[in-house]
């Protein structure tokens, strides 16, 4: 399962769209706290979560998720990148780091580069 992440509806209506036509199971939210108290946590294989969201952010997920023993692969996405994020991404373990607006392209590739047996 991919879970999105966002608290931009029309992103996550788009990527859970898109991967639903390519065949993943996929389970959409609006906040790190709604994917936290849900049971897709446990059937998780990939997150793409935003960077900036309310209350919690991506990479506060990311190290949150960690704490608890889950070491998912985590793509983060976001419309404000910069250098220093990219590094903290890059040094947090965060599969792929992208700028809104993205090459679906490119998102694929990481999600099944996340999935692929061996790499988690």
């Amino acid at each position: 399962m991919i879970s999105i992440i966002d608290d931009d509806e029309s992103i996550r209506e788009g990527l859970g769209g898109l991967l639903h036509w390519l065949e993943f199971e996929v389970a959409i939210f609006a906040s790190a706290h709604e994917f936290l108290a849900s049971p897709a946590l446990a059937k998780c294989a990939c997150i793409v979560s935003d960077v900036q969201m309310p209350q919690m952010t991506g990479f506060e997920l990311h190290g949150h998720l960690l704490a608890m023993g889950h070491d998912i692969p985590t793509i983060l996405i976001t419309a404000y990148p910069n250098d220093d994020a990219r590094a903290r991404a890059s040094t947090a373990g965060i599969v792929c780091y992208l700028r809104k607006p993205f090459d679906t392209n490119v998102l694929i590739e990481c999600i099944r580069s996340a999935i692929a047996p061996g790499t988690a």
